[in-house]
């Protein structure tokens, strides 16, 4: 077994004084400190942010879900499992506008075994859909962690080498029922260049320790329902690409969405391929998006081609991955008290009633903390300077 680095364990070490980070103010109220924290925590995610580091912007994830019996305590509301596929709905729709070139699956396990509950997919229905029907299976036995992640690595090392090869692991269970080494699968996980991340629901367990430290993951302990939601947007961002990972140039397709007229001669109701294996969705239609390279039919994209393997995306899906490429330079920080001229924000228009604002660089304009990180969250692009250019 490997040893784990030199690392001062919480019980070792001296107390952690967390009562003298509170301060009262005149009034004896703790407000203020309150803020603050939330506050700098808010701040965290756009200060840590990757910088000019390559990314992995095609990613393939597999998010393995725990559903033993552990999912059914009760200190997450109403129990683990339906907080955790709640969450999980909103982190789908989150990775696919952050990442609408990448694929998601999803994968269970519970009584010592493991079954996909969706394979990799570009469409964020179809995971949002499994999800909420899973609310309702039950939760028995214990998880095997080493028979998901066999499965999700039958389908990740056939993925091309320009991808990235993600899974992560909800895991509430102390314990793992595993029918052979687990450590033999992590050193091939490391070969294949899986990068495997894991976020606890009950307590920090050594076999994650040392899975996730040999693959390149993270692992954190959840604190609470918010925190969860914190940890899960963490992989929202592509993570930084392994520098032996391909440079290549790569096939798309951007095939537009073609309706026939009723009134045309020619025209004739077809089947969509996306519906061939999974049996849902809309029949016979006179419209959707066909491949340009063999005409085959699909209802939406981003899709990779059945039948001859193209990827095909709309022009907006590349765009919105250009953003990582070259993500915005945090915004200065500037006491509200020192700025010139109108202390309103630039971007919702309300007073800063902060005690900092924040300053974009090229511009100038003003934000406040909110507008800061929507703008370096989900807009990626400052409204001013875009507005400055349309001026010209």
């Amino acid at each position: 077994m490997d040893e784990e680095p030199e690392r001062t364990k919480r019980w070792e070490g001296g107390y952690e004084r967390t009562w003298e980070v509170l301060k009262e103010d005149e009034s004896g109220s703790l407000k203020a400190t309150v803020e603050d924290i939330l506050f700098q925590s808010k701040r965290r995610r756009v200060v840590e942010s990757h910088g000019q580091v390559r990314l992995g912007m095609m990613r393939h994830l597999y998010v393995v879900v725990d559903c033993s019996r552990s999912m059914e305590d009760q200190d997450l509301k109403p129990n683990r499992l339906a907080a955790t596929l709640k969450l999980l709905e909103g982190f789908v729709d989150e990775y696919f506008d952050q990442n609408p070139i990448s694929q998601v699956g999803v994968i269970t396990t519970k009584n010592k075994r493991a079954e996909k509950l969706t394979d990799l997919a570009g469409n964020p229905k179809k995971h949002i859909t499994a999800l909420k029907k899973a609310v309702d299976s039950a939760c028995v036995g214990e998880p095997s962690l080493y028979n998901a992640l066999n499965l999700a690595v039958q389908t990740l090392k056939h993925m091309p080498g320009h991808t990235s090869r993600e899974v992560l692991i909800i895991l509430s269970s102390l314990t793992t029922c595993d029918p052979a080494n687990i450590y033999d699968l992590i050193q091939t996980l490391k070969g294949l260049k899986v990068r495997v991340s894991v976020i606890g629901l009950s307590a920090e367990v050594r076999v994650c320790t040392v899975l996730t430290r040999e693959t390149g993951g993270s692992y954190h302990v959840i604190l609470d329902e918010s925190h969860f939601k914190e940890l899960l947007m963490l992989h929202v961002k592509p993570p930084p690409a392994s520098s032996s990972s391909e440079c290549s140039l790569i096939r798309m397709g951007f095939p537009q969405h073609a309706i026939a007229s009723v009134s045309e001669r020619d025209a004739r109701p077809s089947f969509s391929m996306s519906h061939l294996d999974s049996g849902t969705g809309p029949g016979l239609t006179l419209g959707g998006y066909f491949c340009p390279q063999c005409h085959a039919k699909y209802s939406e994209l981003p899709v990779e081609c059945k039948v001859c393997g193209l990827t095909l995306v709309s022009a907006p899906h590349l765009a919105r991955s250009f953003h990582h490429l070259f993500p915005m330079v945090p915004f200065l920080e500037s006491s509200v008290e020192e700025l010139q001229g109108s202390r309103f924000c630039e971007g919702c228009q309300g007073e800063l009633r902060d005690k900092s604002a924040y300053v974009c660089p090229s511009c100038r304009g003003v934000f406040c903390v909110e507008c800061d990180l929507f703008i370096h969250d989900s807009l990626h692009c400052c409204p001013c300077c875009i507005h400055s250019r349309a001026a010209l």
